[in-house]
């Protein structure tokens, strides 16, 4: 995972949690009544129109820490001999595929079940009856469902043109940060690549 697909990942983070505090901020300051059979059914509704938002945030919450291991692993693949680098790449790109397969639908399985006594109890606990209802039919509406179909596309363009505007500065930051941290461990960086010559002085004819 590079550097912009880890702040994409950030991004989408962030939007889940901005959204979590606007959900929050929704719920009534007063107590609710105690709960009902009507009022649990409306809670279970809710949580299976809530399952998208549920997958995201395991997914989230796996990328992270890839996030994390690629950055190391980056600097580190550079010291690899050149005719072996591919190969090692190949290699963690097929772990890191392995690792998601055996853990994504194990995360998301398990936070569907964990839901009900999580999720589930803060919205019986925070809701009234009303206002769950008024919830339920703001998520099953055709405005909310067209708004989820683009949520992803929205954060796409937001992250494109984040990285479009500040990228080239962040990559040329990292990549010193990376020499950095590389000669605090005592590990050689690589060396910068030859500059080019000039289009001119390549096109300029040799005196004979």
């Amino acid at each position: 995972m590079n550097l912009k697909q880890s702040i994409q990942t950030f991004a989408i983070a962030a939007l889940l949690v901005g959204a979590g505090s606007a959900f929050a901020q929704a719920a009534s300051t007063a107590a609710a009544p105690a709960s009902s059979a009507a009022k649990k059914e409306l809670v279970t509704k809710l949580l299976v129109l809530q399952q998208p938002g549920i997958e995201m945030l395991t997914r989230s919450i796996l990328q992270q820490p890839v996030a994390n291991l690629m950055q190391s692993a980056g600097g580190a693949l550079q010291q690899v001999p050149a005719d072996k680098r591919e190969a090692v790449a190949k290699a963690i790109d097929a772990d890191l595929k392995k690792f998601f397969d055996e853990n994504g639908p194990m995360m998301k399985d398990k936070a569907i079940r964990l839901a009900p006594t999580t999720v589930g109890v803060l919205l019986d606990e925070r809701f009234t009856e009303d206002e769950l209802k008024q919830l339920l039919t703001w998520l099953d509406s055709p405005v909310s469902k067209k708004f989820n179909q683009v949520n992803g596309e929205l954060q796409k363009a937001l992250a494109d043109k984040l990285m479009a505007d500040v990228g080239p500065t962040l990559e040329t930051r990292f990549k010193v940060l990376q020499q950095t941290v590389a000669k605090q461990l005592g590990i050689t960086p690589p060396a910068a690549a030859p500059a080019a010559p000039p289009a001119s002085a390549a096109a300029k004819p040799v005196k004979k």
